[in-house]
């Protein structure tokens, strides 16, 4: 048995051998601030009988009884210290029927972001508590049978001090005695464990409600529908939202509530099912690792996302979609759950999908598809193109290599692939059919072979081909064009496409379009664009052939399809000049996407990506698009430009690129070039910049000094040595800024001082396994360590990183073993030793996972030298 990283064929087994009832779930909150006192009751049926084994992870089990006996010496292997979590609860001999078992335990609070999260807030000492259970953590904080498919009914009882509210998955009852309240609820429809949620602590409330009409449509089902009596035509949702005490302030609610209810008439226009739960809550955590959960009824966000300080704008559409895309997973991942994490692609491919459309359709982000264009995709061909790439749906044969699962394929990719299919077989069709799978498979667990009969119902296609042509292989496709010109003509036009890679070379079957761009009265308009299929090598454009030639062309015009768009030398030369004047924001997007994957791929020189950004930035209307190619040619310097170039010119010319470009600009862009400017290596003017910030009068017009700006320019300066005492000065901020904000911040500025004491010690705190440090605590002295201007300081480390990395991948907790292990990989020395000595780790026999971490670090690497060659 491996509880702690339960394998499918586990799974499996315990899905065909039981069905899950109800668990009845009795915790005490008041006994201790390391330990929780957790007993849970579990009702279930044995369809076959033999030997199974429950989840648990605790410090102690004090007692299991199987109907009503205690079995806890057989349930309970003992080790030399305590509860074996490896193997779970032993239950052995079971017979068919209806059984119950009562496990009674000491659980931990998580300082992980796993399991039942402890934070205490350094502005008030207040005590604030949070639930995180994707993949399989539930288990942290009740004994349950850990896996997707086994969903169930659950009652909570929870013991608390006097000043604590609890949300969850259902409304709540308080009673309060003797200095302690005790809160119930009770959740009457089957959720996945993975889907329960807790929230505890003296949390602010907001409170709003939606009311809303559904429109219903031919696949809309009738009759009772979980909590409610049938699909009504018109409901009422009642809406909260909660965060800390000390952040209240700056929770912009109005705002909240406004996308919250864009988001609700959307899904009841296309959705054709009512919102499946009682209420709908949304929760602003402390200390959060990702950006939000979809708990059905309960979502939970980081809370970064109430906003202490002037963001950018990006930001503020980043936590749109993050709202619109947990709304979506109501129906995709909550109503109809996954039968095993291998569909985990789906839940996530569709949610995205659906909050672009959503922000199109209904919020004032009428660009999404554009942000994501630039953001999303850029994060999809990365990833797609390490050797670790994986196919969009793939066997995930452990919990493990599930947790590995959450990244740009399974989001991004995927959210392409399905917008390709929306397209293919057609909006109207494709809701149809996802409207079927909701009826088909409302409370229950479906796979993706499900919702491909309901798509390939809804659109009378047999989809089987294109599923296996974009799902079941790896890497990604380069589109190009290629032509012929004579007197000003095209005399021959066709498209080019390279082999998926890596991978096993497909050409896969692409809808693109084709756009010719001129340069008319100073702006750069589209001429002509035709539609085509390309399915080989090459695929003639015959309506462009005796066309004049333009100045711009663009092989995958409106990003129709997912594949590499690389430009003609013609059009990359055009654009070094005219980006900027490209009227159509996606297809300006497109050439910036387009120029950095050629620069990735060592197709264009790193320091010519940076003189791209150096004349296109400062005109650049979209804030999204902005922000990412200010990091993208930041990276360019540090990864992908000739180290001796940088060194002399290119470090100034970015510093001075993003200076000049917060004088000329303002609003939301201003807060771009000044966000990026404080994470590059600063020449003198920008040194006197942030001064100036320091001293509460920016010299730059229209910057809006605050505390987590103020928090920045300390560490830049920190970090380029030009503070004299960085102790006293973060004293001296800590003491005006008290928020937990103000501390994350005085941990990056204290590791980015730049000796090699400082290092040296952040790097043993960061390395130490048996050290407690609270996950925010990791990521911001990780962000210190490695702050601009340290390689130098770092080398000296990168044998170490080799030699520790398995050590700290068993002993840490899987979301910091991975946090610790990607963030410590030794990009700071790109040096055919570091490939090296990552080969040797990779020749070992480690655990996959881990190999998968070292695997792309090493790839990154690689690229580094590769490019930094080229741009000599």
């Amino acid at each position: 048995m491996t509880s702690v990283n339960l394998t499918k064929l586990e799974a499996q087994h315990r899905s065909d051998m039981l069905d899950v009832e109800h668990y009845d779930i009795h915790l005490d909150l008041t006994t201790g601030e390391e330990t929780f006192s957790s007993v849970t009751t579990a009702r279930f049926t044995v369809k076959k009988p033999g030997d199974t084994f429950i989840d648990l992870r605790a410090r102690k089990v004090s007692e299991v009884m199987l109907d009503g006996e205690v079995i806890t010496d057989t349930a309970v292997p003992l080790i030399e210290s305590g509860y074996d979590e490896e193997h779970g609860i032993a239950l052995t001999g079971l017979t068919e029927g209806e059984h119950s078992v009562r496990i009674t335990a000491d659980a931990v609070y998580s300082h992980s972001g796993q399991g039942l999260h402890r934070f205490v807030d350094p502005a008030d000492n207040r005590v604030y508590m949070y639930t995180q259970f994707e993949a399989a953590d539930a288990k942290r904080m009740f004994a349950c049978f850990d896996q997707p498919d086994l969903k169930a009914t659950y009652d909570l009882t929870v013991v608390t001090p006097d000043d604590f509210v609890i949300v969850t998955n259902a409304p709540v009852e308080t009673s309060a005695k003797d200095g302690a309240k005790t809160h119930t609820s009770h959740v009457d429809y089957k959720l996945s464990t993975y889907l329960v949620a807790l929230i505890a602590g003296p949390y602010f409330e907001v409170k709003d409600s939606w009311t809303g009409k559904l429109t219903k449509h031919p696949e809309t089902p009738e009759g009772a529908y979980g909590p409610h009596e049938g699909q009504a035509d018109e409901l009422t949702i009642p809406l909260s939202i909660y965060c800390r005490q000390s952040i209240a302030p700056s929770l912009d609610a109005d705002v909240l509530f406004e996308q919250t209810k864009q988001g609700f008439d959307f899904y009841h226009q296309v959705f054709g099912v009512m919102y499946p739960f009682h209420k709908y809550d949304q929760v602003f955590c402390p200390e959060y690792n990702m950006g939000a959960m979809e708990n059905a009824g309960c979502v939970t966000f980081r809370d970064e996302y109430v906003f202490t300080s002037k963001p950018t704008e990006y930001r503020y559409e980043r936590r749109c979609d993050t709202i619109l895309h947990e709304m979506a997973h109501m129906w995709f991942g909550d109503l109809v759950t996954m039968q095993w994490w291998d569909d985990l692609w789906l839940n996530e491919s569709f949610a995205t999908w659906s909050s672009a459309t959503a922000m199109v359709a209904n919020t004032k982000y009428s660009t999404a598809w554009v942000t994501y264009c630039n953001v999303e995709k850029a994060w999809a061909y990365t990833q797609d193109t390490l050797p670790t790439t994986h196919p969009i749906s793939t066997d995930a044969t452990d919990i493990e290599t599930v947790e590995q699962n959450f990244d740009g394929i399974t989001y991004a990719k995927g959210m392409s692939v399905l917008k390709q299919l929306a397209a293919y077989v057609g909006q109207d069709a494709f809701l149809a059919g996802v409207r079927l799978h909701f009826a088909r498979h409302a409370f229950g667990n479906a796979t993706f072979d499900d919702l491909l009969d309901s798509l390939s119902e809804s659109s009378g296609r047999d989809l089987s081909d294109w599923a296996h042509q974009w799902l079941k292989t790896t890497g990604v496709n380069a589109l190009r064009p290629k032509f012929t010109v004579e007197d000003g003509k095209y005399t021959s036009f066709a498209v080019e496409q390279d082999g998926a890679q890596p991978g096993e070379g497909e050409f896969r079957t692409h809808r693109i379009g084709v756009g010719l761009y001129r340069l008319v009265r100073g702006k750069v308009t589209r001429t002509d664009r035709v539609e085509v299929d390309i399915d080989s090598a090459s695929k003639d454009v015959e309506e462009f052939v005796g066309k004049d030639a333009a100045d711009l062309v663009i092989v995958n015009d409106d990003d129709l399809t997912y594949a590499i768009m690389e430009l003609d030398p013609d059009s990359l030369s055009f654009i070094q000049e005219h980006i900027g004047d490209i009227e159509d924001p996606m297809a300006r997007a497109l050439c910036w996407s387009s120029a950095w994957q050629m620069t990735r791929n060592g197709k264009m020189r790193g320091r010519d990506f940076v003189e791209l950004v150096r004349r296109g930035a400062p005109v650049e209307k979209e804030t999204a698009v902005l922000g990412q190619i200010l990091a993208q040619a930041t990276t360019a310097i540090v990864r992908y430009s000739d180290p001796e170039w940088a060194e002399k010119e290119g470090n100034a010319l970015l510093a001075t690129t993003l200076l000049e470009g917060a004088k000329v600009t303002e609003g939301f862009r201003q807060v771009a070039f000044v966000n990026q400017l404080l994470q590059v290596i600063p020449a003198e003017e920008a040194k006197e910049f942030f001064r100036s910030i320091l001293d509460g009068a920016p010299s730059i017009k229209g910057v809006e000094v605050d505390a987590e700006l103020k928090w920045k320019a300390l560490t830049a300066l920190i970090a380029a040595g030009a503070i004299d005492d960085p102790e006293a000065r973060i004293a001296e901020m800590r003491a005006e800024d008290k928020l937990s904000s103000g501390q994350n911040a005085a941990w990056r500025a204290e590791a980015a001082v730049p000796t090699k004491e400082v290092k040296t010690r952040v790097w043993k705190e960061l390395t130490d396994t048996g050290r407690s440090m609270s996950n925010l605590e990791r990521r911001h002295k990780l962000e210190g360590l490695t702050f601009a201007g340290s390689a130098p300081l770092l080398q000296p480390f990168a044998k170490d990183y080799f030699a520790l990395a398995p050590r700290m991948w068993k002993d840490f907790s899987s979301e910091t073993a991975l946090q610790i292990v990607e963030g410590l990989f030794p990009h700071y020395a790109p040096t055919q030793d570091t490939v090296d000595t990552a080969q040797v780790l990779l020749d070992s026999d480690h655990p996959s996972a881990l190999h998968r971490v070292i695997a792309e670090g090493q790839d990154t690497v690689k690229r580094t030298i590769r490019n930094r060659e080229l741009d000599k």
